[in-house]
Order: C-alpha cells, then sequence, then structure tokens
C-alpha cells in the first residue's frame, strides 16, 4: 500500500479551516452549517501518524452514514440535505471529497463523551482488576477479560485537550455538568443506539465491545447525535469467529498498528514513527472488512 496517496490534510480554500481534530477537517460554511471532512490520517496512542490510509476516511464516513440513519427514529442527527457540492465551488475539490465529507448542522457539542461498554475490556477491566467496579458501578466478581458485562453500562468522560487522555466520570458528575433531564436522556439514547447497533452487528459477525458518542443541542436545545458514530475509530469491534474470553481479541481497528508500535523504543509522544506498508495494508483490510460486513458494501 502506497501511504502517499492518503489523503491527510484537505484544503478547501473557499471555506474558514475552523481546525483539525486527530482525523477530521471542520470548516465554516454559514451560521447553521459546517464542512466536516474525514481524512485519512491515523493516530494511536493519541499521536498522529506520518502515514495514513488510503480510503480510510471514505469508509469511516460511510459508515457513520449508515448508523445515523439506522438511529434517525430514536434521535435527531447532525446530517442535512446539503452536499459537498452545495458549498465548495471548485469542481475538483468536490469530487475528491465527496466520499469523505459531510455538511452538517452547526450544533453545541455537550462537553462529555458518551461512553458505553458492552464487554469487559481496555481501561474497564483494568478498573475491575483494580476495584471491582468498572467507573464506580459495582461488578460480580470472577468475571473474565473480555466477557459480556452482565447489562450495558454508561461510563461517561469528560473531553481531553488535543494529546491528552479522556478521563471516565460518575454519572452523577454528569448531572451536575448538563442537569438531571438531559443528563437521563444522554444516557437511555447512549444504551438503546449501542444496544440496537450491538444486536445488528453480532449477525454479521461483529461483536460492539465499546463505543463512544457524542451529542450536540440547536440553539432551541434539541438533542442531536453527532460527530462519527461505531465506526472502528470510535468503536472496539470484535470478529465474533476470534472472539475468547480470558484475553484481549483481535480487533477491526487499528490493533495491526498498536502490536506494531510496542515493538518499537518509542515513548509515544509526538512525532510518531512512520509505517511499513504491510502495517499500513493490514490495518486497512481490517477496515474494509468492518465496511463489507455492516453494510453489505465493497
Amino acid at each position: 500500500m502506497d501511504s502517499a496517496d492518503a489523503l491527510l490534510e484537505s484544503q478547501v480554500p473557499n471555506l474558514p479551516l475552523i481546525g483539525r481534530g486527530k482525523v477530521r477537517d471542520i470548516y465554516s460554511i454559514d451560521p447553521d452549517h459546517l464542512l466536516i471532512v474525514t481524512t485519512d490520517r491515523l493516530s494511536a496512542y493519541d499521536v498522529v501518524m506520518p502515514d495514513g490510509i488510503p480510503g480510510k476516511g471514505r469508509i469511516l464516513t460511510q459508515i457513520s452514514l449508515f448508523w445515523f440513519r439506522m438511529m434517525a427514529d430514536l434521535v435527531e442527527n447532525q446530517l442535512t440535505e446539503l452536499t459537498i457540492d452545495d458549498v465548495v465551488s471548485d469542481t475538483e475539490i468536490a469530487n475528491q471529497l465527496r466520499d469523505q465529507s459531510l455538511v452538517v448542522k452547526r450544533l453545541k457539542p455537550l462537553p462529555i463523551e458518551s461512553v458505553v461498554r458492552g464487554y469487559l475490556i481496555g481501561s474497564g477491566w483494568r478498573d475491575y482488576l483494580d476495584t471491582g467496579k468498572v467507573c464506580g458501578i459495582d461488578l460480580p466478581a470472577g468475571l473474565k477479560q473480555a466477557e459480556q458485562l452482565p447489562q450495558t453500562l454508561f461510563t461517561p468522560a469528560t473531553k481531553a485537550e488535543a494529546g491528552d487522555h479522556d478521563e471516565n466520570i460518575s454519572y452523577e458528575a454528569v448531572v451536575d455538568i448538563l442537569g438531571e433531564t438531559l443528563a437521563e436522556r444522554v444516557r437511555d439514547l447512549s444504551i438503546a443506539i449501542y444496544e440496537r447497533a450491538a444486536e445488528y452487528a453480532l449477525q454479521r459477525g461483529i461483536i460492539i465491545a465499546d463505543t463512544k458518542f457524542e451529542f450536540g443541542l440547536d440553539d432551541e436545545g434539541r438533542l442531536y447525535l453527532i460527530d462519527e458514530v461505531l465506526t472502528p475509530d470510535s468503536s472496539r469491534f470484535w470478529p465474533v469467529d476470534a472472539y475468547s474470553t480470558g484475553s484481549s481479541p483481535p480487533s477491526f481497528d487499528k490493533q495491526y498498528v498498536r502490536d506494531y508500535l510496542d515493538t518499537l523504543d518509542w515513548n509515544k509522544t509526538a512525532p510518531g514513527p512512520h509505517l511499513p506498508s504491510e502495517v499500513l495494508s493490514q490495518s486497512s483490510a481490517k477496515y474494509h472488512e468492518a465496511y463489507a460486513r455492516l453494510t453489505d458494501a465493497t
């Protein structure tokens, strides 16, 4: 795989750039709309790698679109009827970015990450080993790593600045931040979206172990699902046929990248090292496989 074909940084000259995240570039269109371009950038351990994965931005965008539409009866979302052709006059740029960009409503993001866990893994597993709980929620003794939890857990987190890690917070802290009514709605929606998606994905050979959602408000206080939804970047996807408890199952995401980085003498701070084409190809194959299984697309 030639990472030179990856779109690492978009350029839309006629729109003001608001910012570049780890993966997304955000442009201002007008007071009511934003253009979000999902690039092919690849981040690991909160560091953006110098090499990207060609086509990754398109896959993440299309997976999010798929889930936004599936969940539209549960909660409104950021999507609009506008396309990049309506807001970008340069045809060449519009053609380049069409499949990996969205024109969305300009909303006020809530200051929390809505993390939902269905399985005991990652920081949840480490927390359980130390305390017998996950984010302060009591769990039965004797659970194994990667075991399905007795019930779906809402384990919110603060939003970290770029380069920092999110910090888990209690549901009570969310109530303090959002108010009881909104906190309850965000919690219940997050669990409902996750459980619907998890049931659907399981039928296609994918376990969604955990995920995180973002929500935003409009000027009237209406709640919307925003950002990305249930992608391999925002979720932990496991293949059913390789799943077992007692260890960390293989993932449909950046696992190959992380495994490779763990073999290096690298302190996990920027700048990140260049990645071999084999690592990029294996990671790309997993993104494509997840996309194909979930959406029946190619």
